[in-house]
Order: structure tokens, then C-alpha cells, then sequence
């Protein structure tokens, strides 16, 4: 059948001469030849590529899948590893850095050199890796792969430059930290064990000094053998093989004995004087049975012996509970004296590590508090307090308390807001924390020059939002809404109702903000708007609640003469463009003639509530089920506090309601909002024909996966695969066979495609691409799919279903790519009744006709078939009129044409600058009564033409599709400017965003580049290939603001920020905050001569003897490849400086050599003094003794 292309009209037909198929390419098309434009658009463009760099800033949130954990006591830093090879680092609130491993691979144990401004990681890939710390971005100074070895255990001694590595084969290497070159010095495993032993001892899974003799090393062997090796002899001083596993080890400051952690959940304690046995065996948590044996124990993963000057000492450990409870919390054990605490976590410990007040093994430890690195939480217990209570955590680490489902990001808001925000929710601030400060404090961080107000918002799967505040790049939350409050508690139901009940009923989808007047818009996964207006005040008040029916019957929607079946209407109405109003159902009347299926999804609270102040609640608008069948999810949405008025869209139509008096304005199809302008020929359709389709371009295979696609499949829907139609996709083959429905076909019909289960692994913080098998057209069909979950439209669940693998996204984008139709010729002619769905909305001041003077409050509206209306409102402007007088609104018949669905509007005027959305100054309704207080609504208006005498009159409206970008002159709609974006790949989120004190569209592709591309000329400025989109979770959580910044969320518990301004860049190191603060290391404690004659000679070891190549040799070359490292751009720097940075060395040199000298001045001082005591001490004893006889004695 052959397919024509039905052109506009002569103004919007420019399109670029010629298209490359790169991913990042395009062309502009400049000056349309169809049509001349009015007058001619001189602006002075003032954005270069120089402008623009790519880079990453801060990373907030809890480290994703964390591994390891290391504290360094005298920096006061903490750092965090995790199982995709990234590090965090964090100190006091401000000081929070990320590092990531090229390898990406899982860090199994992080080493700090203490307060030496260095770390190490031992990765899974067998690799050591030292970082520097003394630089704002850490960088990595040396490598060491190990090629025949894996790496088990890695132990640094305080102030030792000799790093012990214990492998899977149970050997012990030592490295040089400085030079990162293995010492030839080896600790054989078949050495360590006694001739006699026939196995294996397995890995070493424990390494430590003996704090009495650093040259005493305690090996740890996985079997249960302990031997304490002797480095100076290169022999073993004992040998002890116990019956369990053990999994750590754990040192008495004295150096007399230690304790071990076992797999039956044991503790031992072994005494060095008698090592046959241990002189102590418990089971904390293992109660005696009636037939007198000790029930099974889980084992104890690690344990801590930590002694205290002014009482008995601390054993602290993780696991040891007993079987027989199942289901158990994971818990953290204090033993204290005989004080046994059992702290339960909320979920399974990772690492835990106790803080000590000094960083030498061989002193008393007195340990003031414990971090527990969980899977999900990080929490500090007090040790000082017999409670145990809690820090408080100042960083954000509760961002996926509930799944994160959407995420807002606003530049440069008012800066009254995050005072007004943060005094409401500090009301709400848990209570019970330790009143002492959070212990980990290190680093310093002050409030950059460049900082201005910002607030990030994140919606979550149980209905929550979250006010951050993103200042200066930091993350500190403001206020929590809980928008489920708005509603009854949904009751319990059972059978066929079950499966039509969502998990999370109440998960946000989108939200829009107006900061100025601080009214706020939340989109439900439930199709619910729920409209809150903010105030300091409680207030009793009533929820007003509006109904819509925007459900369309595919059947019904047969030809033009059809429209009076359609049942968007509750009153009849033709397709011309003149239809003012279009009202449905009243608000407050239920399912009319007894259907009992016109009933919204949640039902809400009718009874007068108190609500605390902040934002309260006043309208909720819900979507009505129809014909058994849910309402589609909500694609689109946009509020103005000017108008007032609200606007939604769905793959069925879109609804615009007046929120001042609470009526709704606007309920129609999309297809009549085009009227006779529809510019599409849409074929029509018997409707005898069935709904479900089992061809088309998503032909599924014969498995029980097919028989649930068809099961999910709506009677409203279209007959392509059951969904809606998606942005990317809307030809479908006609012609082919459909099988009708016989009369099980309602049954079958479990959910609607817009309403699918919205599970838990379904949210944004967790959602993977997964994608049906299709014979046909697979990439077509794969990423129709994918942006049919992204966009909202239909979100059916492919999770459910594992018959059938997922693909990754770059078989997809392979499929994609080799995928050449054009998308004009793939919707040249379209099925009467394909579903289009209104992808985005906006108000302002336009001009709704070619033939208009001035310009008019508008809604412009953008489809999913690339498609731009324009509809004029006339909007009362006294106050009282507003209040009474109906706003009227209707089609104009203007109708624009972009490839792909259109995503978002940006209105400049002539001079290049943008032009903001007209909004009502905030007033406090619930205030007292005040009689200065302003009663009447104070609006601002941004008028294109108030600025424009010399220009003349008019506005330039930028739009952007997934795969074009068009800048159009109003009112003359000449169409400027054109860019094909992308042509291999499409348009995920674009916005139009002031950056260096003028304005460019963004773009952010499913191919991972981000583009900026210059106003109103739509020159390309800026192409990165920054993020390949793996999953969903990017895409529907990145966004970008002004400022030349953007975020996403980078794991489910993690948001990245990133930024594209080249002045930001610049700025950065600025920002963020010393990891390393020069700090003058503790001294150690005076031990006293006659103790530290008779305790040991621990201080006379000297490792560089020992270790050095001179006495150990060299290691053997294909043992281990050292790698050196890029040492990071800031090093870099400080290297090109030149004489400024050899004399900074100098003089920390210098520095150094005096406070060295210092230290062995008051050493010797010291040894002087003990001497004297001494010679004192003994001269008294000579005289009391010298008239004694022997036998006196």
C-alpha cells in the first residue's frame, strides 16, 4: 500500500539537506527555503565550545554494594569499598569524595597509611593499588598486579613503609609501600606449618603484629592453624591447629594473648606463655540443650579485643547467633565485663570496625565508638554511653530509604526557600541520638565563592518526597512529604482483585515544582495528581477531590462522524477548533446509571484533617477505571501559578483543570484536539474487529510468555503487542489476520498495559532493561518497549516473565542501529484508532494564531508522533473574576511537525534571552489574620514582547523531539532553525538551561552522549560520549537544570552529579573539600625504662634490614607486575610548577627534618630523665644494703 506524507503547510516543511548516521550528528539547516521568514533574527551568540567541559563533581547517597572499611584514627577519614570497584572517602559534613577503579573491579580490603595521606585497596583482580590522598581528587601513584597468587588478607603495621599480603595459596608477601616493588622476603606457607601436617592450611585469612615485638607476625590460616612467625629468625615460635575455622584475630594491647572468632561460633583465648591450648573457649550466644550438648551457632565473622584504662574491656563481634531461630535480624554483640548488648541491624553487617582514642597496637585502645558498615545503612554506635545510642548521621545516607522513582533538580531557587523548608522538617528530626559529635571529622571543607540555592527532589516507591538541599555541592535533606497521607489506607483484598492491586500504590512518577509560589504538583503511579500548597501554619482542612474519565475506546473511534461515541465527553462535541469546553462527569458525582466501574484506583480521605505546616494538600485529581479496565499512567504534566491551572496528558488524551475553582476545563482525545488539522491520514477501522492482535511488529514466540503478553493485553488498547503506542513507534501492519476474542477474552485481562504491578525492583533505583524476543524487527520493537517504560506510557512488567532472556542494552542498540527506516515514512499513515500520547506540556505566553497581535496565555502540547498544538486560553485577570469567570480554552489549529516525539518546550524572546513562565507571588493562606497581609493574588509576568521595540514583535519557541530540534518564530510559525540530533540513537531528556549568563538546549542520548547545542541558531557547542545507558534508571532519572549542571541516579542508593559548564570545572577544586589535614601524629606513651627493658625490644626492629633488596633479594619478575599510576591531574600540576612546587617540597621537607629533630631531642631528654630516676633509685638501694651481711638477705 503505498504511504504518503501529509505536509503541514509551507512554513514548517524545512528540513536539512542532508543527514549523517553518527550517533552525535547533525545538520542545521539555517534559514527555511519554503517560506521567508518576517524580519530577520539578528542575535549576538555568545557561547563557544570553550564554555562547555564534561566532568563529574560529587557523588551523594550510601555506597552501593559495600565490601571493605578502614578508619584512619589521627585523620579522622573514613573510606568505603564496594563491589563495583568504587571508593568513598568521607570526613566531616562537606568532605565526601568518590574514586572509582579503572578495573572496576570489587575492593576486598582498604589499608590506610595513618596520617600519611595514603590508601591502600586490594581489588578482586589481585591488585594493589596506593591512592593519594593529599590532593581534592585522589589519584592512584602505584599498582602491583599479582599474576600467580589471589590476594586474601593485607596488613600495615603503624608507621611501616612494609605492607604483609596473605594469599589463597597461604603464603605471606611483603610489599615496599614507597616503591610498590615486592621484597623477596616470602613467608612459604609449608614453611609455617609443621613437617608433619598432611593438608593444607588453606588461605590466610588473618595477618598482625605482635604489639609487644613488631617482629613477631600472627598468620591466620583459614583451617583453623595459627602460627606466630618470627621474621627476624625466619622461623615459626609456635604452631597451634585448632578444630574450627577460624574467620579474624584479635590482639590484648599487651601482647600476652589474643582471641580468635570460629565457625561454630566460638571465641578462644590463647596465652603466648601456653599455646597448647586455649586457656579460654565461650559461646556467647550458644545456650546448653536438655540432653546437655551446646546448640549450633552461625559463625563469628570477625571480633575485636579492645582493653579500657577505667574498665574491663571490650569484645565486640558480629554474628554467633544460634540456628534455631530463623529469621533473626543480623546483629552486632558488645561484651562488656559481663554485660552482654546484642544491637540487631536492620540489614546484614558488612564490616564494623571499633574507633580508638590512639593509633599504637601496643597501648591501652579505649575505644569510643564502633562503625557498622551494613548493606544499605552506615551507623556509629556511642561506646562511651551504657545505652550504646547512635550517632546521628550527617551525611545522606537515606536516599533509598524507599526506592527512588523520579528525581527533580532547580538551580538557583529563591533563597528563602531552604531556610523556610529546613525550619519545618528539623520539627520532624528524630530524637534519641548520642548528644556528642560525630566522630568521623576529618578533612576541611569551607562554602565555595560560586554558591547559590539549589534543591534536588526525589520521589519514592512508597509515595514520599524528599527536599534536598544541593548547595555548594553538598546533600543535606530539608523536608519529607508523605503524599500517601492524602488518601484511605487501601484495605486488603484476595482473588482475581489481588492481582489488580499495585505494590506500591502510591509511587511517584513525576513532579512539578513552581519555587516562587511554592505550589507543587505529584504524579501517582495510581494515575492521581495530587496538587499542595505550602504553609507555616496547621491548618483543618478538606481535600477537594476531581474525577476525570480520559479513557477512549478504540472500537468507538471509528471516522470524524464518529465523535459523539467518544467517551472523553460527557456532553457531545464536534472537532472544530471553536469547542471551548469539553467537561466530563461532575466532580462529585460517582459512576452514573449504576457502572459500577467508573471509580478511581485510591480513594480519598472525605473526613476534615489537621495538617501540620509545610505542604498541605488541597486537590486530588484521579483517573477513573473504565469498562473493568485501569486508567493509563499520567505522561505528561504542567502547572501554573499565573493561570491557575493544571494540565495533564496520557496516552489517551489530555485534561486541563482550573485548581483555584476546582472545576475541570479541558477533557479531550488527542486525536480531537486536532480538529480538521489532523495531519496525519488515519485509516479506519471495523469496529467488528478484535482488539487483540497476535501479529504485528512484536510477534512473540509460542511460550508461556506469549500467553502472558496476551493476558496483559486491554480491550482499550491498540492492536500493536497489547500497548499503547509507544514515542518511537506507531506503524504497525495492516492487513494481517487477527483472531477475534471470544467470550473468555475479558477474563483474560488481568491488569491494563498502563497499570502494571509497579514492583519493588520496577523503581527507578532498580529498574533493568528487560525486553521480549520478537521475530520481527527486534530492535524496533526493543526500544519501543524501552521507551514505553521510560516514558511512562505503558510500563508493563517483562521482569515477570523468565522464559525468555533479557537482552543488554547493546545487543538492543545493535538491533537499533541496523534499523534504517526513517521515522517520517514509519508514521506517513497510521490506524485510525493508534493511540497518541501528549509526551509534554507547558504554559505561556504565546501566540495561539499565525494572526495574532500580541500574545495570550497558551498550552502548548507535544505528542508522541512528533506533533506541536498550540492552544490559546483567555484567562479573567481581576481577582474576583478569576475566582468566578470560566477560563475558556480551545484548539487553535496550529500544528507543528518534528521526527519523534516531542519532549520539551523553551520560549525565547528576540534578543536571544529566555523567556520564564508568567507565576503568582507565595502568599500564606492559613496565616492569621493580618490586616497588612496581602489578600489579592500577586502575579509576574514575563511578556516576549516587553523588551522587543527595536525587534519587533513576537517569540522564538524551541522545541525538541527525540531525534530533531527546531527553533520556530512566532507568530508567522517560520520555522528558523532545524537539527537532526541524532539519527542512530534518540533523545532520552533535553531541556533548554542557562549556562555562562546565556542559554543553550541539552540533550542527553540513549547512546550516552550528552550535546549541547547553541539558541536560537542550534549550533553544536558540545558532544560527549559521557554514560552508556545500561538501564532504566538513567534514563528516567536524569535531568538537567541551569548552571550548566545535571544529575542521575548512579545506582539505586547513589546520585551523581555531574557538570558541563567549563567555568564549574574550573571552580571545582574550590568546592570540594582537604581529604588530608596536616596533623601532627600522637606520641607514644612513655612505657618507662624498666619496662621497656624487661617488656621487649619492639622498637629496636628494623624492617628496611629485613625486607630491603640488599638482605632479602629481589622477587621473582613474574610474581607480580607493578604498574605505576597517572598520579591524577592536581599532581600533575603541582609537578609542572616548577621552582614554586620544588620549593613547597623543600620546605615540608624541611619541616619534617625539624620535627623529627624535635622528637629525638625530647626522646633523648626523656631516656636522660629515666636515667637519672634510675641511677637514683639504684644509689638508695647500695646504701640501704651496704652494712648488710649475706645472709641478711
Amino acid at each position: 500500500m503505498k504511504k504518503f506524507r501529509k505536509v503541514l503547510d509551507g512554513l514548517t516543511t524545512s528540513s536539512p539537506g542532508g543527514t549523517m548516521g553518527s550517533p552525535s550528528s547533525g545538520s542545521a539547516a539555517g534559514t527555511p527555503t519554503a517560506a521567508p521568514t518576517p524580519k530577520e533574527i539578528d542575535i549576538q551568540e555568545t557561547l563557544v565550545s570553550e564554555n562547555f567541559q564534561m566532568c563529574k563533581t560529587v557523588r551523594h547517597g550510601f555506597p552501593c554494594q559495600p565490601t571493605a572499611l578502614a578508619f584512619d584514627p589521627v585523620q579522622k577519614i573514613l573510606a568505603i569499598g564496594s563491589r563495583t570497584g568504587g571508593v568513598r572517602i568521607l570526613g566531616r559534613p562537606g568532605v565526601d569524595c568518590y574514586c572509582q577503579h579503572e578495573s572496576g573491579s570489587a575492593v576486598l580490603q582498604l589499608q590506610f597509611l595513618i596520617n600519611e595521606g595514603a590508601l591502600v585497596t586490594a581489588c578482586a583482580d589481585d591488585t594493589l593499588h596506593l591512592w593519594n590522598l593529599r590532593q581534592r581528587r585522589p589519584a592512584v601513584l602505584h599498582s602491583l598486579k599479582f599474576n600467580r597468587e589471589r590476594i586474601t588478607f593485607c596488613h600495615l603495621p603503624f608507621q611501616s613503609k612494609w605492607l604483609y599480603v596473605g594469599t589463597e595459596r597461604g603464603n605471606t608477601h611483603i610489599v615496599n609501600i614507597e616503591s610498590f616493588i615486592l621484597s623477596g622476603y616470602v613467608i612459604m606457607w609449608n614453611k609455617a606449618i609443621e613437617l608433619s601436617t598432611k593438608t593444607h592450611p588453606g588461605p590466610v585469612v588473618h595477618l598482625s603484629d605482635c604489639p609487644k615485638d613488631e617482629g613477631k607476625l600472627l598468620i591466620g590460616f583459614e583451617s583453623g592453624m595459627i602460627v606466630q612467625w618470627d621474621l627476624r629468625g625466619k622461623k615459626a615460635d609456635f604452631r597451634i591447629c585448632y578444630d574450627e575455622a577460624i574467620h579474624s584475630a584479635g590482639w590484648h594491647h599487651e601482647g600476652k594473648q589474643f582471641m580468635c572468632s570460629h565457625s561454630d561460633g566460638s571465641l578462644s583465648m590463647w596465652n603466648l606463655r601456653n599455646t597448647t591450648k586455649p586457656f579460654q573457649v565461650t559461646f556467647p550466644h550458644g545456650k546448653i540443650q536438655k540432653d546437655g550438648r551446646k546448640e549450633s551457632c552461625k559463625p563469628i565473622l570477625k571480633v575485636e579485643y579492645k582493653t579500657s584504662r577505667s574498665s574491663e574491656p571490650f569484645v565486640i563481634f558480629s554474628g554467633g547467633l544460634s540456628y534455631d531461630k530463623a529469621g533473626r535480624r543480623p546483629t552486632l554483640t558488645i561484651m562488656h565485663g559481663k554485660a552482654i548488648t546484642v544491637l540487631e541491624m536492620d540489614y546484614p553487617i558488612v564490616e564494623f570496625m571499633a574507633l580508638c582514642e590512639t593509633p599504637y597496637n601496643n597501648e591501652v585502645q579505649e575505644p569510643y565508638a564502633v562503625v557498622v558498615l551494613l548493606e544499605k545503612d552506615l551507623i556509629v554506635v556511642d561506646l562511651t554511653q551504657s545505652n550504646y545510642p547512635v550517632f546521628e548521621n550527617p551525611y545522606p545516607m537515606d536516599i533509598h530509604e524507599s526506592p527512588v522513582t523520579c528525581t527533580a533538580y532547580f538551580a538557583d531557587c529563591p533563597p528563602d526557600i531552604i531556610p523556610i523548608l529546613y525550619s519545618i522538617g528539623a520539627k520532624h528530626k528524630k530524637t534519641g541520638y548520642s548528644q556528642k559529635e560525630w566522630p568521623i571529622a576529618g578533612g576541611t571543607w569551607t562554602l565555595g565563592s560560586n554558591t547559590y540555592p539549589e534543591i534536588i527532589i526525589t520521589g519514592h516507591a512508597d509515595g514520599s518526597i524528599k527536599f534536598w538541599d544541593a548547595s555548594a555541592i553538598t546533600l543535606q535533606m530539608l523536608y519529607k512529604l508523605k503524599t500517601s497521607k492524602a488518601f484511605e489506607k487501601p484495605k486488603p483484598v484476595e482473588g482475581r482483585a489481588a492481582d489488580l492491586v499495585e505494590e506500591d500504590p502510591f509511587a511517584v512518577q513525576m513532579v512539578s515544582w513552581c519555587p516562587q509560589s511554592r505550589i507543587f504538583c505529584v504524579v501517582g503511579i495510581s494515575a492521581h495528581i495530587i496538587l499542595y500548597r505550602f504553609s507555616k501554619y496547621d491548618a483543618n482542612t478538606q481535600i477537594t477531590s476531581l474525577e476525570v474519565r480520559l479513557q477512549c475506546e478504540s472500537e468507538d473511534v471509528i471516522s470524524p462522524s464518529d465523535n459523539e461515541n467518544n467517551p472523553c465527553f460527557s456532553e457531545s462535541g464536534s472537532h472544530s477548533p471553536q469547542t471551548h469546553h469539553h467537561h466530563p462527569a461532575s466532580p462529585g458525582s460517582r459512576t452514573p446509571e449504576g457502572n459500577k466501574d467508573t471509580i478511581p484506583c485510591l480513594k480519598v480521605k472525605e473526613r476534615m484533617v489537621r495538617v501540620p505546616p509545610g505542604y498541605q494538600a488541597e486537590l486530588v485529581i484521579q483517573l477513573l477505571w473504565v469498562d473493568g479496565e485501569p486508567p493509563q499512567q499520567i505522561t505528561s504534566l504542567d502547572i501554573n501559578s499565573a493561570y491557575g491551572l493544571l494540565a495533564f496528558g496520557n496516552c489517551n488524551g489530555l485534561a486541563v483543570v482550573d485548581y483555584l475553582q476546582k472545576t475541570i476545563l479541558l477533557c479531550m482525545s488527542t486525536l480531537d484536539l486536532y480538529g480538521a488539522a489532523d495531519p496525519y491520514q488515519r485509516l479506519t477501522r471495523s469496529p467488528r474487529r478484535n482488539r487483540q492482535s497476535t501479529s504485528g511488529l512484536t510477534e512473540l514466540s509460542d511460550n508461556q510468555q506469549s500467553i502472558d503478553m496476551e493476558r496483559s493485553k486491554s480491550p482499550t488498547s491498540d492492536h500493536v503487542n497489547g500497548h499503547c503506542t509507544s514515542p518511537t513507534s506507531q506503524l504497525c501492519s495492516a492487513g494481517k489476520p487477527r483472531v477475534p476474542m471470544g467470550p473468555e477474552g475479558p477474563r483474560l485481562t488481568r491488569r491494563g498495559p498502563g497499570r502494571p504491578p509497579f514492583r519493588k525492583a520496577q523503581s527507578a533505583a532498580c529498574m533493568e532493561i528487560s525486553l521480549p524476543v520478537s521475530h520481527t524487527e527486534v530492535g524496533y520493537t526493543s526500544r519501543r518497549a524501552m521507551l514505553q517504560q521510560f516514558h511512562g506510557v505503558t510500563m508493563y512488567s517483562h521482569d515477570e516473565h523468565h522464559s525468555t532472556p533479557p537482552y543488554s542494552w547493546t545487543e538492543k542498540e545493535s538491533r537499533e542501529n541496523s534499523f534504517s527506516r526513517s521515522r517520517s515514512s514509519s508514521v506517513s499513515s497510521i490506524d485510525r484508532d493508534t493511540k497518541e500520547a501528549i509526551t509534554t506540556l507547558q504554559f505561556g505566553e504565546s501566540y495561539g494564531r499565525k494572526n495574532d497581535a500580541l500574545p495570550n496565555p497558551c498550552l502548548w502540547v507535544g505528542t508522541s508522533l512528533g506533533v506541536v498544538l498550540v492552544i490559546p486560553m483567555s484567562i479573567p485577570t481581576d481577582h474576583e473574576e478569576r475566582m468566578e469567570e470560566p477560563v475558556t480554552m480551545g484548539p487553535s489549529g496550529t500544528v507543528l511537525m518534528l521526527k519523534g516525539s516531542v519532549l520539551r518546550f523553551g520560549f525565547l524572546d528576540c534578543m536571544g534571552s529566555l523567556i520564564q513562565s508568567p507565576y503568582e507571588v507565595w502568599r500564606d493562606l492559613n496565616g492569621p489574620e493580618d490586616p497588612d497581609r496581602v489578600r489579592k493574588r500577586k502575579l509576574v509576568h514575563f511578556s516576549p514582547s516587553s523588551s522587543q521595540d527595536s525587534c519587533g514583535e513576537g517569540h522564538l519557541a524551541v522545541v525538541c523531539s527525540e531525534r530533531q530540534a527546531k527553533v520556530i518564530l512566532m507568530p508567522s510559525q517560520s520555522v528558523l532553525f532545524v537539527h537532526n540530533i541524532t539519527e542512530s540513537s534518540f533523545v532520552l531528556r533535553a531541556d533548554v538551561v542557562s549556562v555562562s549568563n546565556s542559554v543553550c538546549l541539552a540533550c542527553f542520548c540513549a547512546n550516552g552522549h550528552i550535546m549541547t547545542l547553541s539558541l536560537p541558531s542550534l549550533r553544536p557547542l558540545m558532544d560527549v560520549n559521557y554514560l552508556p545507558l545500561t538501564d532504566m534508571r538513567i534514563a528516567r532519572t536524569f535531568c538537567f537544570t541551569n548552571g550548566g549542571q545535571a544529575l542521575y541516579l548512579s545506582s539505586p542508593t547513589e546520585i551523581q552529579r555531574i557538570t558541563y559548564s567549563q567555568e564549574m570545572c574550573d571552580n571545582l577544586q574550590e568546592m570540594l573539600g582537604e581529604l588530608f589535614t596536616p596533623i601532627e601524629t600522637p606520641e607514644a606513651q612513655n612505657r618507662g625504662f624498666l619496662k621497656g627493658f624487661f617488656g621487649g625490644n619492639s622498637h629496636n626492629f628494623d624492617r628496611e634490614e629485613l625486607f630491603g633488596e640488599a638482605a632479602a633479594g629481589k622477587a621473582s619478575r613474574s610474581l607480580a607486575q607493578h604498574i605505576p599510576g597517572q598520579a591524577g591531574m592536581e599532581g600533575m600540576k603541582v609537578a609542572a610548577s616548577g621552582v614554586v612546587g620544588d620549593l613547597a617540597r623543600a620546605r615540608i621537607a624541611l619541616d619534617e627534618r625539624g620535627q623529627r629533630l624535635g622528637e629525638l631531642e625530647d626522646r633523648t631528654a626523656l631516656m636522660m630523665s629515666s636515667a637519672e630516676v634510675f641511677s637514683k633509685h639504684a644509689h638508695e638501694l647500695m646504701l640501704k644494703c651496704k652494712d648488710k651481711k649475706w645472709y641478711q638477705f
